[in-house]
């Protein structure tokens, strides 16, 4: 059964076009996905991203629940803040990335679309092997999230809440009534660009919230996004998606996510972790843009001189820049910045130069 967003009527009627992806039927675009990604780099966006999971974790060891199941120290993690991390199998490889959220007494995670059930058995499953009293909750259906993303976001918002928004910093979450709807908030986002994400419940609620960011975002021709655009937008940004860069079982250290890994506690999958670490002859994710004409897509193959020397994760024609991209594994002997590769693209080789991670720097709206 194909789910469908609380919005699908709304987005239907704006004239959205529809995909399916991860068992629901979302909009893909609604114009055009090069004019709805420059509108957010430009100024704002509005999307649905209520594919994505509502996870609650209850209870007076949350936080051991989720500093044993994460690469992140939860207790490091104060009230009111956010943190991006990965949950581990026992050998490393990567579940699900996700987001966190510290909301007083309680946790919501944010799982990728389709991995709710999945990774809420998983944390009840360690909760119950090691004698935790912690539980969690997946409230997927109950909530609606949306996502306010470009430099205008702030300014949009802002008109619908008492709260100013400047206090809510980067990867800052709290309770916040805004157009009238209790919900929360998040300074977090997908895109790169200065944005908030809100979890709405019940989900009848976000139908007049959605209306009142489009007209409150009017002044600044607000867009609502589909997630076509949405996927170019964290390309750029060479932000991981979990159903390409961690297909056939990756670890944090070859998805180039070292940075979020607190190695001062225990964690499920440290011991393999620390082992890849030492050998350090993985493959590592590796951002290439082309030289040639191409538009490089997921699974294709990276050679050197005509032999492979990885595949690529995620491709696409990057709308700001005009010009193929890719991220890809790469042999870690390939992958300094200048080297000259090849990806194949419909059985045409095309060049491709390493490239340091973004694409699309922070300041591209204002040279452009």
């Amino acid at each position: 059964m194909v789910l469908k967003s609380p919005l699908f009527n709304i987005q239907k009627g704006l004239g959205a076009k529809f995909t399916k992806f991860a068992g629901f039927e979302m909009p893909i675009q609604y114009s055009s996905i090069k004019d709805e990604h420059l509108a957010v780099r430009r100024s704002v966006g509005l999307f649905d991203v209520s594919h994505m999971s509502n996870v609650w974790i209850t209870g007076k060891d949350a936080d051991k629940l989720i500093s044993m199941t994460t690469v992140e120290d939860a207790s490091r993690i104060g009230d009111g803040l956010s943190q991006y991390t990965a949950i581990l199998r026992e050998d490393g490889t990567v579940i699900d990335d996700t987001i966190f959220m510290h909301l007083g007494e309680k946790y919501m995670i944010i799982p990728n679309a389709g991995m709710a059930t999945i990774v809420t058995k998983w944390f009840n499953d360690k909760a119950k092997e090691h004698n935790l009293d912690a539980k969690a909750e997946d409230v997927s259906r109950d909530f609606v999230i949306l996502a306010i993303q470009g430099p205008k976001s702030r300014d949009t918002l802002q008109k619908l809440t008492d709260t100013d928004l400047n206090t809510v910093k980067f990867f800052g979450c709290q309770y916040i009534d805004i157009g009238g709807v209790h919900c929360i908030i998040s300074h977090t986002g997908y895109t790169g660009e200065l944005g908030f994400e809100l979890q709405i419940t019940p989900p009848k609620e976000a139908e007049d919230l959605f209306y009142k960011i489009l007209d409150a975002g009017k002044e600044f021709n607000i867009k609502p996004i589909g997630l076509g655009a949405r996927d170019t937008l964290r390309l750029e940004k060479c932000f991981i998606l979990a159903g390409n860069e961690f297909e056939g079982g990756r670890t944090p250290l070859e998805a180039i996510m070292s940075w979020t890994i607190n190695w001062d506690h225990a964690f499920i999958g440290k011991g393999a972790l620390l082992k890849q670490k030492e050998q350090g002859d993985y493959e590592r994710l590796t951002s290439l843009e082309c030289i040639d004409k191409g538009i490089p897509r997921h699974g294709c193959e990276i050679r050197k001189d005509g032999e492979k020397v990885g595949v690529v994760s995620s491709g696409t024609l990057s709308p700001c820049l005009n010009r193929g991209i890719a991220m890809g594994y790469v042999h870690p002997e390939f992958r300094d910045a200048g080297n000259i590769l090849e990806i194949v693209v419909r059985n045409k080789s095309v060049k491709a130069k390493v490239v340091k991670a973004p694409f699309v720097k922070k300041d591209w709206a204002q040279q452009h």
